[in-house]
């Protein structure tokens, strides 16, 4: 099953959407806002997006955010202690179980895959340094 919609991404839609997808797990609800509120922040306030949820068959959700920024990719920030914002993408990476950024020509697509049953996440390969 696939949910998909294309919206401006605004403030206000971050919840509309979390509400749109209240059948699906806190954390894939948790990456979607993370993505989206990436591109409010990155790209302005009423970029428009296409948000795509994407059940898969071996128990993970695919969650991919297009916009149409193909050059202004996600770069994982270091957060002061006390900052109050750049935690999204290391909560993300925390999250998945894998993500990355597919670019066109004209957009780019940021995904991740989240195990869909919370609590019972597949381990992850630790990355090589």
């Amino acid at each position: 099953m696939t949910f998909e919609l294309s919206l401006l991404a605004t403030p206000k839609s971050v919840p509309d959407l979390r509400g749109r997808l209240h059948a699906h797990s806190h954390d894939v609800r948790l990456c979607l806002s993370e993505l989206l509120t990436n591109v409010i922040d990155h790209l302005g306030e009423g970029t428009p997006v296409t948000v795509r949820v994407t059940g898969m068959s071996y128990g993970r959700t695919r969650i991919e955010v297009t916009d149409p920024a193909p050059r202004t990719l996600p770069a994982p920030l270091q957060a002061a202690t006390t900052a109050e914002s750049g935690r999204g993408l290391a909560l993300l990476d925390a999250l998945a179980e894998r993500w990355g950024v597919e670019q066109g020509v004209d957009r780019k697509t940021v995904w991740c895959e989240v195990a869909e049953s919370s609590g019972h996440r597949i381990k992850k390969t630790p990355r090589s340094p």
